[in-house]
């Protein structure tokens, strides 16, 4: 099966100039792709990973693809899909931020040297950085008309509210990334997010204004989710692709938490199985969606993808610990990356009657609550039911060697550790 179809199957064909040129193309020599990732944050979140995994699949069909992170247009900041003027940040941080995403991006690519299509990390910082502007207004800016670029959508959106010359200038910048990558790369091909198009076709057209060469331009559609609630956000914000601000065990929470009619896209969109493992599991959900299978394998795969295979074991070991109760399989590090969220508190002295620390942590508001749920058997304390009215907690034994994990009801957690 071709690359396009396997896209088109999964749902990322948005849109695409010259299919049948780009499929001609793809099938008869090794084509050089690439995507831009600005630097906006120290990390890259799941918005971000459709298109990183587009790039992989390209690459696993054969072709070359170049991930190019934006030191360059992430000073300037792109407006497309936002609705107010972007922070400018300054030179240090975005160069701290590129190195990051860099990072990050290797994780998904083959860099090897030993392989025909080895992918490669560019920077666009690298030929922005030292452009002469005047130059730049004579040989590039001369080829867009202020009208032409008003009427993108990106610009467009903008007007009402106002736009900066700065944030105007993107689309130039960005079609000049295209131009450059074709000019040193043999690049032909740019893929991106749906609100990318004007500035994806503003650079095909700057190539064909400004040399022979033949390119195209694939969009991804924009990763909604069926009840209308912005995908990647989380109550307790964006869902990161760093496991520091998002920890592997959030991380495949997230993802087995998808709707049943959301989880056979996205495992369209974010994994390799298989299509005919995707129709079976399709037809799964229709049957006994109570079983969640399709859930199950989506946040194995993308989270073992993102994180490895050492970070899914220790989050299907909690996952699986705290659906038990069997708190005692944890590890430390598990303990503190499965309860970094609860309320906590740190104990001095290990004398503290537990009616007493029930009322510290929040458990309970006062002592005569805290005995009755103790006397009817709704607290526990590191999964073991406790309804001693009198028990401290040193008493109690200590999970990680520090930790007291109580559970009031069937989801309130706390921690508590002792010094």
């Amino acid at each position: 099966m071709s690359i396009l179809k396997d896209l088109e199957f999964r749902g990322l064909l948005h849109q695409i100039t010259d299919r049948e040129g780009l499929d001609k193309k793809l099938s008869e020599e090794r084509v050089v792709l690439y995507c831009g990732f600005d630097p906006t944050a120290d990390s890259l979140h799941i918005g971000s990973l459709l298109p990183i995994l587009t790039l992989r699949r390209f690459q696993l069909a054969g072709h070359i693809p170049l991930a190019l992170v934006g030191g360059g247009t992430g000073l300037i900041g792109d407006p497309s899909g936002k609705a107010n003027e972007r922070t400018l940040n300054g030179p240090e941080v975005v160069e701290a931020w590129s190195q990051s995403i860099k990072n990050q991006l290797s994780r998904f690519l083959d860099f090897s040297r030993n392989i025909e299509n080895s992918a490669e990390l560019v920077n666009n910082y690298d030929w922005l950085g030292s452009l002469n502007v005047i130059e730049f207004l004579r040989d590039v800016g001369k080829n867009f008309t202020v009208n032409y670029m008003l009427a993108k959508d990106s610009v467009d959106s903008r007007i009402t509210k106002g736009i900066s010359f700065t944030e105007f200038s993107y689309m130039i910048l960005q079609s000049y990334d295209f131009l450059k990558l074709s000019e040193t790369k043999n690049c032909s091909l740019q893929i991106g997010g749906s609100d990318q198009w004007g500035n994806i076709t503003a650079g095909l057209e700057l190539i064909g204004k400004s040399t022979d060469r033949r390119a195209f331009g694939v969009t991804l559609p924009l990763v909604t989710k069926s009840d209308g609630q912005k995908f990647g956000k989380t109550e307790g914000g964006a869902i990161w692709l760093d496991a520091t601000k998002t920890s592997p065990y959030q991380f495949y929470q997230f993802w087995l938490g998808t709707a049943d009619n959301d989880v056979i896209r996205f495992l369209k969109y974010f994994t390799f199985i298989s299509h005919e493992e995707i129709e079976r599991l399709e037809g799964e959900v229709q049957a006994q969606p109570e079983k969640r299978e399709a859930q199950k394998l989506l946040a194995r795969e993308v989270t073992q993808l993102v994180h490895g295979e050492e970070a899914l074991e220790s989050a299907l070991n909690i996952t699986s610990a705290l659906f038990s109760g069997n708190l005692q399989e944890l590890t430390r590090a598990e303990i503190e990356e499965a309860f970094k969220d609860v309320p906590s508190t740190t104990l001095e002295q290990a004398d503290v009657p537990l009616i007493d620390l029930l009322i510290s942590v929040g458990a309970a508001p006062s002592k005569r609550q805290a005995r009755q749920d103790l006397e009817s058997g709704a607290v526990s304390v590191n999964g073991v039911k406790v309804t001693d009215l009198e028990v401290t907690a040193g008493q109690l034994g200590r999970l990680g060697e520090s930790y007291l994990i109580i559970r009031r009801g069937k989801k309130n957690y706390y921690l508590v550790k002792l010094a």
